[in-house]
């Protein structure tokens, strides 16, 4: 039973009982994100007064320029996570490849793999506007006892024991799901305790807000285009509000809390999309769900995708049921009329 100022570390102790394989392993992996989480909070609170801004000097597999915050941020989770001997595998945004986890006495036998965008939306770090972290677990489909490979990190997103982000904005908020619904933790800086603050999150079946990035509307397939002239129709309920923050976590936030539709198509210079499927798109998907709302490439369900590569990349739309309804049925009528 979700309760109101329980703290994060008791609401994960009492519903150990609804996880699915419940053997301590992921109520103890949700608390080294929970710590990881505390550690980049404090970094992310003093940018400004620390070298922690602007670019590394590197770019990541995707050939994006990283952050010195996405480097710093990547290392915290990985070591956090490979200390505590908890997961067989990691997967990172910011790496090349999975890691490899040997668990406690050098053995493979830990379950599960998580993987992970340790900074999510880190170019608006510069300009103090709202970051965020985004995760995903799942239970290893190889045998346990031998080296994770492959095949663990390219599961269908309907496969995920648990999925979560963390927002560093005005309040540092926790925000996950373990298949039973979304809850919110929000952290007491002063006492640095989580406390159990948006219980059972649901997005509203409607909303007014639609998120997208404007700026590249030449290049979207016509049922977007179609769509955003929907939002901005002069009707009874329209036009909805544009609200585009740059940083998926804070837009889904906002939208879940407010009602609305987040929007990241395909373009003529990204034809498969930007985001990406097993970092972005199939954690945010999986809370969706959970929370009363839907996600979709604009033709399909995201968490039925079957991965075919670690970094793979899909349109995505994600929101309020009846606004992404909607906005499929724009795509879906473009994509008839071209046939």
């Amino acid at each position: 039973m979700a309760q109101k100022n329980q703290t994060l570390g008791e609401f994960i102790i009492e519903n150990q009982g609804e996880f699915k394989y419940s053997s301590g392993e992921l109520s103890r992996l949700i608390n080294s994100i929970r710590l990881a989480a505390k550690v980049v909070n404090h970094e992310v609170n003093k940018a400004g007064l620390v070298d922690i801004l602007g670019a590394a000097g590197d770019t990541n597999v995707q050939g994006e320029s990283q952050q010195k915050l996405d480097v710093y941020a990547n290392e915290a989770f990985i070591k956090t996570l490979t200390n505590r001997e908890i997961v067989c595998g990691i997967a990172s945004e910011e790496e090349d490849d999975f890691i490899t986890i040997k668990g406690r006495n050098q053995n493979h036998d830990n379950k599960y793999v998580v993987l992970i965008d340790p900074l999510d939306g880190s170019s608006n770090i510069d300009v103090n506007v709202s970051v965020g972290t985004i995760f995903s677990v799942y239970r290893r489909i190889t045998p346990s006892g031998t080296p994770v490979t492959l095949e663990d990190f390219l599961q269908p997103g309907r496969n995920q024991v648990a999925a979560g982000y963390i927002i560093y904005g005005t309040s540092t908020m926790i925000v996950y799901t373990t298949g039973h619904g979304v809850n919110g933790f929000t952290l007491n800086p002063a006492i640095g305790t989580y406390y159990h603050s948006h219980p059972n999150m649901t997005f509203p079946e409607d909303g007014s807000i639609y998120s997208v990035n404007e700026g590249n509307y030449v290049h979207f397939p016509q049922g977007v285009k179609n769509y955003i002239k929907y939002c901005q129709e002069e009707k009874e309920d329209r036009p909805y509000t544009s609200r585009y923050i740059g940083s998926l976590v804070s837009d889904f936030h906002r939208n879940m809390i407010k009602g609305g539709i987040y929007i990241y198509p395909s373009t003529a210079k990204n034809p498969k999309g930007k985001l990406r499927l097993l970092y972005e798109c199939n954690p945010m998907a999986f809370i969706a769900e959970q929370a009363g709302g839907k996600a979709s490439n604009g033709f399909k369900r995201i968490l039925d995708i079957e991965p075919a590569e670690l970094h793979e990349r899909v349109p995505f739309i994600c929101g309020s049921i009846n606004m992404v309804n909607k906005a499929e049925e724009f795509m879906q009528h473009a994509e008839q009329l071209k046939k």
